[in-house]
């Protein structure tokens, strides 16, 4: 894949491009801190369910310096795959800091990394990753790449894997936003392992929360839980969710 030089190109634009849209942003507050936490009917992460088809309790903070646009955030979900796998451990961690803004009227850029931490997941190699990304934002659409600097997930031999998200967010009226995406994981070095997964969702904010509905699919067979279920199987995903 040439993906890879597509990202690096994103990057060295955005850093290019940082001082002029700095203005632009200058009149945001300095500091913003925001808390997030779900109920979801199952983690589907890439199109993969991360809990074996089980709900999973979900939460987070985030802190962005809005005059520069650069970030820190982390995030927690319950899980069950590393367990399935025969290690232990059933929490994933999330790590992430980068930066964010405005290329155009209506182009967005973020740049930064994400570390995937799986606390005592015991399994070899480890299922801790760390990618980099890339996203640029049109209007509702978007286009998105990351690339691991590690192992992917406890996957041998898989460093420089990418992972390529397509999708958009569109206000359909009536404060509904249809939510759609396509992902393409490619897994170095270990081809058998790599797929394409979809979304189609539908999402409105009640004041009080904000409920999600999905349709999720992963055309692989690759990955199946301890009784043998498909975990990239096609299913409909709930989830409520609240950002204060």
């Amino acid at each position: 894949m040439k993906c890879n030089t597509t990202a690096a190109a994103v990057a060295l634009a955005v850093l290019a491009l940082s001082s002029v849209t700095a203005s632009a942003q200058e009149a945001a507050p300095e500091h913003q801190v925001s808390y997030n936490a779900a109920l979801t009917s199952d983690y589907r992460y890439r199109g993969l369910s991360q809990t074996s088809f089980d709900p999973a309790l979900q939460g987070g903070a985030d802190y962005v310096h809005g005059p520069t646009g650069w970030y820190v955030g982390t995030w927690l979900s319950t899980i069950k795959w590393t367990k399935d796998l025969g290690g232990d451990g059933n929490i994933e961690w999330d790590i992430y800091g980068g930066k964010r803004g405005q290329l155009g009227e209506s182009v967005t850029y973020d740049v930064g990394g994400l570390y995937y931490l799986y606390p005592s997941n015991s399994l070899s190699p480890s299922a801790n990753t760390f990618e980099l990304y890339g996203r640029l934002g049109f209007g509702p659409a978007y286009v998105k790449y990351s690339r691991s600097t590690t192992n992917l997930f406890g996957t041998a031999n898989s460093k420089g894997s990418g992972y390529l998200d397509v999708g958009a967010d569109i206000d359909v009226g009536n404060g509904f936003l249809l939510n759609l995406h396509a992902g393409r994981q490619e897994v170095r070095h270990n081809s058998q392992y790599s797929y394409t997964d979809y979304k189609v969702g539908v999402t409105k904010d009640l004041g009080v929360a904000t409920v999600s509905l999905a349709w999720i699919k992963a055309n692989t067979n690759a990955y199946l839980n301890p009784e043998g279920k498909n975990l990239g199987k096609s299913g409909a995903i709930l989830t409520v969710s609240k950002t204060f």
